[in-house]
């Protein structure tokens, strides 16, 4: 029999939460919000993500492979709160997702399993929350599975998250069906260390304890509130998605304790769209955050990035298989715009100027792959498919080669490239084929040297620039700066050397992008006459690869961290094959007949080890990986590639390119 005693108790007036429930994959967020949307009253019963009958895993792919590819949106209540929930993808390559999301919530449930514990995603995702100050309520899932361990689980918490979380219930008989949940926060039940932990946060309740008054619950409990809406404290909670227990603490947690949206109706609008969907009927959805000011139906509306102007023909809420035109949606909440066309993820919509957080990053595309029509009638259509879905996910990065008649993408791994495929075909009606993926290399200047150009010919042109490369610290990016009077260079035309750079170091000498670099402009020269600011545009790029064909480029490949968990025969074969893929690790940690390790390797070697790993190990060795940096390599080691289009160095053809002589 499971026994479940809920600890608190919800809000009694009206208000709102936004919240997010992020995890690591298969940790069971989407069974937290089916389990939700049930007791809520949204739905008659609880999808199943196994079954594809999960109502946020609504795209094709997701049923069919039963994994979340991009988060979902829902709203519901609970008692007299109304919560939007974003439920995000859990698998790591669909990090950009999450990162878009982050900008979102008010508060997130964190959902970490009991069986497999705080894993490498897991990682990453709370440092961001930690640096982000979001309020975070962790939450211990799985605690009916066999091998379901909470104490090792707030043990590896503490060790690897470097956080000490409160925790609100005492679990017992864990790892069956027979497991049971006691509160230990809530009137009349208050656990002694908890309530010294809320008294030591404040000091007139610190001094008043030390006297012999011990504070009443309703008192440590405002208090205990205001610590988890400041972050300064992070409460955990256990249960069991599937078995539907813990289900209502949760609930109430959020309602109870989770901050209510900042943002006023009576400022300007100021809104974030941080998500876009599709409707069949009404076109692109955008997704928006209200940080001021409100939105209504056929209203037009500023977007600040783009700088169009576009009415809105419906204002939405979402709920399980269907929606709600609202008509309008105020400061604080989250809605679905439709009408708005030209609308982009990371667009910022109104002419109010709110402290928006910026973009954070979980995850680095890695690989980048040629996309193939099988149809070649079907390239337009491609084109144009690819178009949009880097509008709902910039982290693609598609690119038209026009000279090498070549479509390209970046993604984060295979599981990516094999959904993108099937979304095109669902969703485009395009058969395509993802191919020739090749690992995403860097290369830096690999000594110091000087860079010049001098393009006055043929006229009428005149830019004269001659810099100073020199290598930047690793993970420094590009440094620039001009010691070029205004009187040599007009302002106006540094700016636009200072602007071109990005596309002057798309491509080196061995044809990757240039990063860790520092760029000094020490001399240059304007004509009152003959000088236009796209001389700068066109000679910046020449001056750049000049230097670096002085300087010599050293390649930089992407590294990974890993952390393998398996069997203890295994550790010799194991740490064989990190060493065979040019990786480093550390000392082992052996308990229980199993070993841990952890390390960097490269991505190149180690690409299809997971694969790999889980032959040797007969599926019972557990890997999780994250992005760690670049780092510098040979040659031999990396891809050198030729430059794509036409190189600056081969001035004369370059020129006239950029002077739209040659198509």
């Amino acid at each position: 029999m499971i026994i479940e005693i809920p600890g608190m108790t919800s809000q009694v007036q009206t208000s709102l939460r936004n919240i997010a429930i992020l995890a690591h994959a298969d940790a069971g967020k989407t069974t937290i919000t089916e389990q939700f949307l049930y007791l809520s009253g949204q739905t008659r019963q609880p999808g199943n993500v196994d079954k594809g009958t999960a109502q946020t895993d609504y795209l094709p792919v997701e049923k069919e492979r039963g994994i979340s590819v991009s988060s979902s949106h829902t709203s519901f209540h609970w008692d007299n709160t109304r919560i939007n929930l974003i439920d995000t993808p859990g698998h790591v390559d669909f990090s950009s997702d999450v990162e878009r999301v982050l900008r979102v919530p008010d508060g997130v449930i964190l959902v970490i399993s009991a069986v497999e514990g705080v894993q490498a995603h897991t990682e990453t995702i709370w440092n961001v929350l930690r640096e982000r100050k979001i309020p975070v309520l962790f939450f211990i899932n799985k605690c009916d599975r066999t091998g379901s361990d909470t104490a090792a689980v707030i043990k590896a918490i503490h060790k690897e998250l470097n956080t000490r979380p409160l925790q609100l219930q005492e679990i017992s008989h864990e790892g069956g069906n027979e497991f049971s949940i006691r509160p230990l926060w809530g009137e009349g039940q208050i656990d002694p260390e908890l309530a010294e932990r809320i008294i030591e946060s404040n000091e007139t309740l610190l001094n008043r304890y030390l006297e012999g008054v011990t504070p009443a619950f309703e008192e440590l409990d405002r208090q205990f509130s205001r610590l988890v809406q400041k972050a300064e404290v992070y409460p955990l909670l256990t249960g069991s998605a599937k078995m539907g227990v813990g289900m209502t603490a949760l609930l109430d947690f959020v309602a109870r304790y989770f901050p209510a949206p900042a943002g006023s109706v009576e400022k300007p609008l100021s809104a974030l769209v941080y998500s876009i969907g599709h409707d069949k009927i009404m076109g692109k959805i955008a997704f928006i955050k209200i940080f001021n000011g409100s939105v209504k139906n056929r209203e037009v509306i500023f977007n600040a990035t783009s700088g169009v102007e576009e009415k809105i023909t419906q204002v939405r809420r979402q709920f399980p298989g269907r929606y709600e035109d609202t008509g309008m949606a105020e400061a604080g909440d989250l809605a679905g715009l439709c009408g708005l066309s030209s609308a982009r993820v990371g667009d910022l919509l109104g002419i109010g100027a709110p402290e928006i957080p910026e973009v954070v990053s979980l995850r680095t595309p890695l690989i980048i792959v040629r996309v193939r029509a099988l149809n070649p009638n079907d390239y337009p259509a491609l084109v144009t498919a690819m178009q949009e879905l880097s509008s709902e996910d910039p982290a693609l990065g598609f690119e038209w080669l026009r000279e090498e008649s070549e479509l390209q993408v970046k993604i984060m791994g295979w599981i990516q490239m094999e959904v993108l495929e099937q979304i095109l075909t669902d969703r485009f009606g395009i058969l395509a084929k993802f191919e020739n993926p090749t690992v995403i290399y860097k290369e830096t200047p690999s000594s110091s040297g000087e860079g010049f150009v001098q393009y006055w010919m043929p006229k009428p042109c005149w830019a004269i620039l001659k810099f100073r490369i020199e290598a930047g610290e690793r993970g420094s990016g590009v440094s620039y700066k001009s010691l070029v009077s205004f009187n040599d260079i007009q302002q106006k035309y540094q700016h636009e050397v200072e602007r071109t750079l990005t596309t002057a170091l798309k491509q080196g000498i061995k044809g990757w992008e240039v990063t860790d670099i520092r760029i000094t402009l020490i001399e240059g020269e304007d004509h009152p006459m003959h000088s236009r600011a796209g001389d700068f545009v066109v000679a910046t790029p020449m001056g750049i690869m000049n230097g670096l064909v002085n300087t010599g480029s050293t390649l930089l490949e992407p590294m990974i961290r890993f952390k393998i968990d398996a069997r203890e025969e295994l550790l010799g074969i194991i740490t064989s094959d990190i060493t065979l893929m040019r990786g480093q690790f550390g000392s082992p940690e052996i308990s229980g007949g199993r070993f841990t390790i952890t390390g960097e390797m490269p991505l190149s070697t180690s690409i299809d080890y997971p694969v790999k790993l889980s032959s040797r190990s007969g599926g019972k060795a557990r890997i999780s990986t994250s992005f760690s940096g670049y780092r510098e390599c040979t040659d031999e080691q990396g891809i050198i590639r030729p430059y794509r289009g036409i190189s600056p160095l081969d001035t004369a053809k370059y020129i006239l390119k950029a002077r739209k002589a040659l198509q």
